[in-house]
């Protein structure tokens, strides 16, 4: 009696578990910064540390049963000619109104002022609503377009949705 008693909590606590994971699969088409400030670096022709903000616009993705509507990113920016690499928070918002919170640092090689392909990791930091004690991990690819945009594909997982 006691293993069944065992075997129907441990079952209990799986099914518990695997309902507050999720898995983020997302693709974002972000529009070139709507506000973008740089200074240069005098070590050498090229070199910017700058602060932008921008938006994007879910082209596919959910959390749970909220899809995706927008994004905000704001981010510091490390530049030269060809590469970029920054950190910043990604501001999501979903159906319903609640936001999530993802911290990322990434990569970006660039030419003429375009972004060519990037890639970052994210975590997320928590949100509104429901997702307030959201936690998660993943990571992104991107590529630009030729009308100045970026494509955004994103996989990961995340916790503790209500």
């Amino acid at each position: 009696m006691r293993n069944c008693v065992l075997v129907v909590c441990l079952l209990s606590l799986c099914v518990t578990l695997s309902a507050a994971q999720g898995k983020i699969s997302s693709q974002w088409k972000c529009d070139k910064a709507s506000e973008q400030h740089s200074i240069a670096v005098p070590d050498g022709e090229g070199h910017n540390y700058g602060v932008a903000q921008g938006k994007c616009t879910s082209e596919k993705g959910s959390m749970g049963d909220a899809k995706e509507q927008e994004g905000t990113y704001t981010e510091f920016d490390d530049m030269t000619s060809s590469a970029n690499q920054n950190h910043g928070v990604f501001v999501v918002t979903l159906a319903g109104g609640d936001k999530v919170f993802y911290r990322y640092h990434g990569t970006q090689s660039s030419k003429d002022g375009k972004i060519e392909s990037g890639t970052n990791k994210w975590t997320l930091a928590g949100g509104t609503g429901k997702y307030k004690a959201v936690k998660g991990e993943g990571g992104c690819k991107g590529s630009g377009n030729a009308d100045g945009t970026s494509t955004w594909n994103c996989e990961g997982s995340y916790t503790g949705e209500k």
